[in-house]
């Protein structure tokens, strides 16, 4: 894939990088997360939580509206699904890292994404980004063998289990996934519980 730098133009239809902030501290507590084989994702750690950036980020990034500090680390190389929520994500990069981004306004009416619209982004490590609502995104995938780490930011509650069972959904409840979570799965990464609406090419970073 042609990788685009993070800091190119063609990214700001996507967010934006978050300069505001300090996350030298956070930056040093995620290293002390474990980093598997495959990728896990955390929604919200109380010992990120409890660093000082929690409350600018509170007050100053997300407009005094409760959040969550959680991480998404591990090893992957593929596109496998791609989301969205109804809020803005902070993403910090621990480590150089990859992300495939889409646009929402892509999907088709039947909910079909062709994976040739994604775009590949790389975030050095260090680098903090806004990934606006309506920017299609998934898990990072790894530049070096080492794996990944990520600082994910996210409103309070999202990415949770769902409730109730959405059985039978119509229209764009089809793609809920999670609390605030709305997901296109494409169908080689046989994601249970997920729409599989990606058609094209499983992306892979080589």
């Amino acid at each position: 894939m042609n990788l685009i730098p993070v800091t190119d133009a063609k990214f700001k239809k996507y967010g934006r990088i978050v300069k505001d902030v300090d996350f030298k501290e956070l930056i040093k507590e995620m290293k002390k997360t474990p980093c598997p084989e495959d990728v896990i994702y955390v929604a919200s750690v109380p010992e990120l939580e409890a660093l000082p950036v929690f409350d600018e980020l509170v007050e100053r990034t997300y407009g005094e509206m409760p959040v969550q500090i959680g991480y998404c680390n591990g090893k992957n190389k593929l596109l496998n699904a791609l989301e969205y929520h109804r809020s803005s994500e902070i993403d910090v990069a621990v480590s150089d890292l990859v992300l495939m981004l889409g646009k929402r306004a892509d999907i088709t009416e039947d909910f079909q994404y062709d994976s040739a619209n994604v775009e590949a982004f790389l975030v050095p490590a260090g680098t903090a980004v806004e990934v606006f609502a309506d920017t299609l995104h998934y898990a990072p995938c790894n530049t070096v063998e080492s794996g990944f780490r990520m600082v994910v930011v996210l409103p309070k509650g999202t990415n949770l289990d769902l409730a109730k069972k959405h059985e039978n959904a119509i229209d764009e409840e089809k793609l809920l996934f999670g609390t605030n979570k709305w997901v296109i799965a494409h169908p080689d990464a046989k994601i249970e519980g997920a729409f599989n609406g990606i058609i094209g090419e499983n992306l892979k970073l080589d």
